[in-house]
């Protein structure tokens, strides 16, 4: 009498499947500290940084016109400063790690870099104020010529958390190749978030700013 085949069941101690090992206690302590340091970094060194976005000055502000224009007509030159600035790049310090370095933000920029921004704002700002803006090209005898270097236009971080826009520049006013006055402009405007948007929104508010400063020093600086 034949009797059929069967295959044995192995006990559980011989599984086929192999049951995975856990971490012991103390490896899973150190992967845990090695995961919250990695998201407490990540959280404090770089600021927030929104995808593909652009951003420039915004719609110029519409100010009130002084009783009378600094200057009747003015040569403005193009808006000069480091190679760094002359590109779409936008430009932001840690202060609080390392304020020696410039970083730039990965995934934001500038729609046109901060020199061209600056010249047309101020050449906004003082057609708006009545002056005849005039460019080297159209230059006249007897125009005084404005020209602007820029030495700091940065996003800062004092703090992850607290940030300004940073704006310093010197202006210079000349009659013909004659240097009439000289002033050191230098502006803080707060930031409302700590992001590339922050930033520019500060930078912003910072070059208005010392776009009304200059108009008064223009209007108080020797004429000839």
């Amino acid at each position: 009498m034949r009797t059929a085949a069967v295959n044995p069941t192995p006990p559980p101690s011989l599984s086929l499947s192999p049951t995975p090992s856990r971490p012991s206690p103390p490896l899973r302590r150190l992967l845990g500290a090695l995961g919250a340091a990695a998201a407490l970094a990540a959280c404090t060194t770089t600021p927030k940084q929104p995808g593909n976005a652009v951003y420039d000055f915004g719609a110029p502000v519409v100010a009130a016109a002084p009783a009378a224009a600094p200057l009747p007509a003015l040569v403005v030159a193009a808006v000069g400063g480091p190679p760094a600035l002359d590109n779409e790049r936008m430009v932001y310090r840690l202060n609080y790690a390392d304020p020696l370095q410039a970083r730039t933000y990965a995934m934001s920029r500038w729609g046109s870099s901060p020199l061209e921004m600056l010249t047309q704002r101020f050449k906004s700002r003082l057609s708006q104020a009545g002056v005849k803006v005039l460019s080297p090209e159209d230059a006249a005898l007897g125009i005084p010529l404005l020209r602007i270097e820029v030495d700091d236009f940065s996003h800062v971080f004092d703090s992850p958390g607290a940030s300004h826009g940073q704006v310093v520049l010197r202006a210079s006013l000349f009659d013909g190749h004659r240097l009439l006055d000289q002033r050191t402009f230098s502006r803080k405007s707060a930031a409302t978030s700590a992001d590339a948007g922050g930033g520019a929104r500060a930078l912003a508010a910072s070059a208005d700013a010392v776009a009304g400063e200059m108009l008064a020093w223009l209007a108080a600086a020797p004429k000839k």
